[in-house]
């Protein structure tokens, strides 16, 4: 057993608390933010890689994610469901580099006017606000903690350090190949929908999302890599709309609830690696929810695995 502290409070580093105290290990999470502070908490979280390489390593992430979030689907109050969704696209597409990670996609022809094709599956969806307090609960009923600290540096106690810091390690993991990109959502209140859409954005175009929740509906969004900015842009927010229910015209009239901003800290690569006595676990870009029992599982692995005395520790 090990003495462990993850660094992060988001959906990384809760779900990889929980598989080391699963693991059998001692384990502190610390944080600037707590869970609902968050990038993860803005996300509207459809299971779906996005913005997130190498595709090899993302497709077995995804699929092991998948099957973790088939199962808490079953459960009551983990926020998670299994949702059947359409994602549109102007002209007739390769399947998707990840289609081995999604059980039962199929391509339709039923697709909104102005799009050309598209394919179906059944997603999880996570309504995060519930499922973040839902794994905090799960970290304390094993035996971790969570306590709020402003870091400027890893951690130096604890046996191992899991750095889960999002876009943090450009200063934590002094990785300057983690940016920001920058998503803004509206919460819009719920009109009977029941099926997610999704367009990624053909062409270079920013994605489209409608997310149906219990209690309101999530759209989306923007890709702007590189732009710091946590204030919602009220242009921007009129554009999303116009997409959105463009996308999905039942949404025509619904009432704003709410805008957010979050942002996703992307990299060339998801780094997922023992570094010395630090496992490094960051760098999702828009699929830290897609990710997540993937990757901890393999940060289990690493955190089980001897260190290599000779490796530098940053």
């Amino acid at each position: 057993m090990a003495r462990v502290i993850v660094v992060g409070a988001g959906v990384s580093g809760l779900t990889c608390a929980v598989r080391l105290l699963e693991a059998g290990h001692r384990v502190d999470v610390v944080a600037r933010d707590l869970p609902l502070e968050t990038t993860s908490a803005v996300a509207a979280a459809i299971w779906y890689p996005y913005r997130a390489l190498p595709q090899e390593r993302v497709t077995a992430w995804s699929a092991t994610s998948y099957a973790a979030f088939e199962r808490l689907a079953e459960q009551d109050g983990t926020g998670v469901r299994m949702v059947p969704g359409t994602e549109v696209h102007a002209t007739t597409r390769p399947d998707p580099w990840w289609l081995s990670a999604v059980p039962g996609l199929e391509r339709t022809d039923r697709v909104p006017a102005g799009w050309g094709a598209g394919w179906t599956f059944t997603t999880p969806l996570v309504e995060m606000p519930t499922y973040l307090r839902w794994l905090a609960a799960r970290v304390e009923s094993l035996g971790g903690t969570l306590t709020r600290l402003n870091l400027r540096d890893l951690p130096t106690g604890g046996d191992v350090v899991v750095d889960c810091a999002g876009i943090g390690a450009r200063l934590l993991a002094a990785d300057l190949s983690v940016v920001p990109v920058r998503g803004q959502v509206l919460h819009l209140e719920q009109v009977g929908l029941d099926h997610w859409w999704l367009d990624g954005g053909d062409e270079g175009r920013p994605p489209t999302y409608v997310v149906p929740r219990s209690g309101d509906i999530v759209v989306g969004g923007t890709d702007e890599e590189g732009d710091w900015s946590r204030t919602p842009d009220a242009g921007t927010a009129a554009e999303i709309l116009e997409r959105a229910t463009r996308l999905v015209p039942a949404l025509a009239g619904a009432r704003v609830l709410r805008h957010k901003v979050g942002l996703r800290p992307a990299r060339p690569a998801v780094r997922v690696e023992r570094v010395g006595r630090v496992v490094h676990c960051y760098g999702h870009g828009g699929a830290g929810v897609t990710l997540s029992w993937g990757c901890a599982d393999e940060v289990a692995t690493l955190v089980g695995t001897p260190a290599d005395p000779g490796a530098p520790t940053p």
